[in-house]
């Protein structure tokens, strides 16, 4: 298969795909829990909008001396949570109607924001002789055409064939994965011959990323004294992005395979830092049951 038709029309149509997959996951009401949880929803985007870029930039900055590879770090930042957050969280029993909120209200603002954080960082990294022109509203119009665009089907989707949309979701899913799983093993072909020197240059970046954020979450969701579940959502929500959606964008609107290194590392490590998770609320719920039970016993 030609990299030009793999690049322009398979992988947005595989994303397309997924993203209305998620779609599926939506009601309107997920929307309206705005106004039920509105601490914890404002505390997740500002994580998600504000901090999360803010990191990714620091990162790329003192620790990644690519530009490549740092505005992959930064692409990676500005994209939002995908469905690999809504499945960690689900799997940690934490809050998922938060989760997918969260997922669901940041890719409507993050439609906008990605083309202006991307222009920034592609101008910032890179030297007067090198930039590489980014056309902004064409960069929207894509990101509109293989995000909103597909969720809203989807939800339409959902809402007049829901026994349909409900049989399916779980095939998406599945088809996410093995898409997420091509996509990386792809660029990393792309890429074979600076694969090792970028692992040593971006992979402790994007564990750095991927684990500073989430800590973040966590602190921020404590202090605000959000429940066990809750913070567990917002916590995954910022630590965990969309790197199917970075990929896409540094491979078909920048036509840089380098640039999707990161995201394509990150996706390993999200997997690894998502699991010690899930983990640790494991453990955190059976310790609960138990002093409970022991609780019980004594009266």
């Amino acid at each position: 298969m030609e990299t030009g038709l793999l690049t322009q029309v398979v992988l947005p149509l595989c994303l397309f795909i997924i993203m209305m997959g998620m779609g599926f996951s939506l009601v309107p009401a997920d929307f309206g829990r705005v106004l039920v949880y509105p601490k914890a929803v404002i505390l997740g985007l500002l994580g998600q909008l504000v901090v999360l870029p803010i990191t990714g930039f620091g990162i790329a900055v003192f620790l990644v001396e690519d530009p490549a590879l740092a505005v992959g770090i930064m692409l990676l930042a500005a994209c939002p949570g995908g469905t690999t957050s809504n499945m960690v969280t689900h799997l940690a029993k934490g809050d998922l109607a938060l989760s997918i909120t969260l997922t669901a209200v940041s890719s409507l603002f993050t439609f906008v924001t990605i083309p202006f954080i991307l222009s920034f960082s592609l101008d910032y990294f890179y030297a007067s002789g090198q930039v590489i022109d980014l056309p902004v509203l064409r960069t929207m119009g894509t990101l509109f055409l293989i995000t909103l665009l597909p969720v809203s089907v989807g939800m339409l989707i959902r809402h007049y064939a829901t026994g349909f949309a409900l049989r399916l979701e779980p095939h998406l899913n599945r088809f996410a994965l093995v898409f997420l799983v091509f996509l990386v093993i792809s660029v990393c072909v792309q890429q074979r011959e600076i694969l090792g020197d970028a692992l040593w240059a971006a992979g402790p970046a994007t564990l750095f990323l991927n684990i500073s954020t989430m800590l973040f979450g966590y602190y921020l969701a404590r202090a605000y004294r959000l429940n066990a579940e809750q913070t567990t959502s917002i916590s995954l929500e910022i630590g965990i992005q969309n790197s199917a959606l970075a990929m896409l964008i540094a491979t078909t609107l920048l036509d840089n395979s380098a640039m999707a290194l990161p995201p394509g590392i990150y996706s390993l490590v999200m997997y690894l830092t998502g699991g010690f998770v899930v983990g640790l609320r494991h453990r955190q719920r059976t310790a609960s049951k138990g002093l409970l039970a022991g609780a019980n016993q004594q009266e």
